[in-house]
């Protein structure tokens, strides 16, 4: 027996992680850390960017409140820095929480404005998320029709049925529904029928330098096709010259987003006690 466990290919016993994913392990947990500290610290603040009506650039559709988080030095963290990597832990919730916690109270602050803020499917049914919506209803009988909730492809189409009651109890009260990212190759297009989504954004990368790229051209035309045969709102997401603006409106979107109608900003001029700071 000692022998032939001899002449058994014995498993080569585990290494050391390579640098690459150490460096991977480190960052996540850095990150984690970060988000953690920040929501128990409320170290947060909604950045607001305008969508405005195509043709129109000084008429605003509606704004859309981006979360950001600030870390222990005060720098203002985007959500594209945290947000994949909380995406799966309860600290995605909570952020989807707080995120329209201060969503709502800028709705009662600003009584004319209409405000998107980004959810997560895996939002729908946490008892903090629905209990703050239901607050905040509570608070101001206006704030669910000037309310409007973005949920992104991708995340949509991991659980279409629960989206699709989700979205058909919350209409009921008033609220829209937006499909953000559009096009980023996730969605089953037979799910569209069910969704009955009242706004598509369709995602920056058909926008970037359309005004000079066919291909863009054909897929924008196509995508834009759709909403208007499902009686969405078109907007165009990620615009950022007069170029791609033009083209756009020419074509036929209803409204466009992008730095070159205005960058997100912290506490703009029309809230309350407002200073401008760009985020």
């Amino acid at each position: 027996m000692s022998q032939f466990k001899q002449d058994v290919p014995q498993r080569p016993v585990d290494g050391p992680a390579s640098p690459l994913a150490a460096a991977i392990r480190e960052q996540e947990h850095d990150t984690l850390r970060m988000v953690r500290r920040a929501l128990e610290t409320r170290s947060a603040a909604l950045a607001f960017q305008p969508v405005v009506t195509a043709g129109q650039s000084d008429r605003c559709a509606f704004h859309e409140g981006l979360i950001r988080l600030f870390d222990e030095t005060g720098r203002v963290i985007p959500a594209r820095d945290f947000i994949e990597t909380v995406e799966t832990h309860e600290m995605g919730r909570m952020i989807d929480t707080l995120a329209l916690e201060m969503g709502l109270c800028a709705l009662q602050e600003a009584p004319a404005m209409r405000l998107s803020i980004n959810m997560s499917a895996r939002s729908i049914g946490y008892p903090g998320w629905m209990e703050t919506l239901r607050r905040g209803l509570r608070a101001d009988d206006t704030v669910a029709e000037r309310l409007i909730l973005e949920i992104t492809e991708s995340s949509a189409i991991q659980m279409p049925e629960i989206v699709t009651s989700f979205m058909r109890d919350l209409q009921r009260w008033g609220i829209a529904f937006a499909l953000d990212d559009f096009g980023a190759g996730y969605t089953a297009f037979r799910y569209l029928r069910e969704f009955h989504f009242d706004i598509l954004k369709i995602d920056g990368q058909f926008v970037r330098g359309i005004a000079g790229n066919a291909d863009n051209q054909v897929l924008m035309e196509a995508l834009l096709s759709i909403a208007k045969h499902f009686d969405m709102v078109s907007v165009a997401e990620s615009v950022e010259t007069a170029a791609e603006a033009e083209f756009l409106e020419r074509i036929g979107l209803d409204c466009l987003q992008g730095y070159y109608f205005g960058a997100p900003m912290l506490r703009p001029d029309w809230l309350q006690g407002s200073v401008r700071v760009s985020a």
